[in-house]
């Protein structure tokens, strides 16, 4: 499992909470409270994560490739 940091946005609507992450585009949601949206952000990073990997791999099937866990490190 990797940790990394990323930037939380959220700014508050007519609606309640909209949120999204800066480094990672598609990560967006919205909620009735800052807590919901907190929570459907931290789910849309997941699905999003997972999404890309099963894509990646699908892309590579039948191909050579090396895995690498990688860490990555910014500020």
């Amino acid at each position: 499992m990797m940790q990394i940091h990323l930037t939380a946005v959220f700014q508050r609507v007519p609606e309640g909470y909209i949120g999204f992450v800066e480094e990672l585009p598609g990560a967006n949601t919205q909620g009735d409270t800052l807590e919901e949206t907190h929570t459907n952000l931290e789910e849309a990073i997941a699905i999003i994560l997972e999404a890309n990997r099963i894509l990646a791999r699908e892309a590579l099937i039948g191909r050579e490739v090396i895995r690498e866990t990688l860490l990555v490190t910014a500020a």
